[in-house]
């Protein structure tokens, strides 16, 4: 009996597709972001960008930051929405889950913002698909010992 060969993602390809999976979640108008945190191979939380728990949606009140002309990364607190990697923490911590020492994969960089969080929250590696115009967040994690890799197919 022939033995066949089975194509299986990588780790980094694995854990980014489900963070895709994620962001599909997104209620963001201008950009759908998926987050999660993964602890010896095994995940621990997600998150998506949206508005938090009760509170109506930028799809039916429309975006503010849209509105008033904000470039992206900028203004961050005129937005009705949390970031993935805020409500993956969030969720962490409601359940009374350390998240320290995990690693987090994201469909894009973090902020500055969620940088200065994640730092905190004791993330190790940071594994993302895409860039955000945040070069102050690159900077912190550099200086945090937070290793962020780009991944590429």
């Amino acid at each position: 009996m022939k033995k066949r060969k089975i194509k299986r993602p990588d780790w980094d390809e694995y854990f980014l597709s489900i963070a895709h999976l994620v962001s599909k979640r997104s209620t963001c108008l201008r950009r759908r972001v998926g987050a999660l945190f993964v602890k010896d191979k095994r995940i621990l939380f997600t998150g998506y960008n949206g508005a938090p728990t009760n509170i109506e949606h930028c799809e039916k009140t429309g975006c503010l930051r849209d509105k008033l002309r904000i470039p992206s990364g900028e203004r961050h607190e005129l937005c009705r929405g949390l970031h993935a990697e805020q409500n993956a923490i969030l969720q962490a911590a409601l359940h009374g889950v350390s998240v320290r020492g995990a690693k987090m994969y994201a469909t894009t960089q973090p902020c500055i913002i969620c940088a200065k969080m994640l730092i905190n929250a004791g993330i190790r590696e940071i594994v993302i698909e895409g860039r955000y115009p945040d070069k102050l967040a690159r900077d912190f994690f550099k200086k945090a010992g937070v290793k962020v890799r780009i991944f590429r197919k």
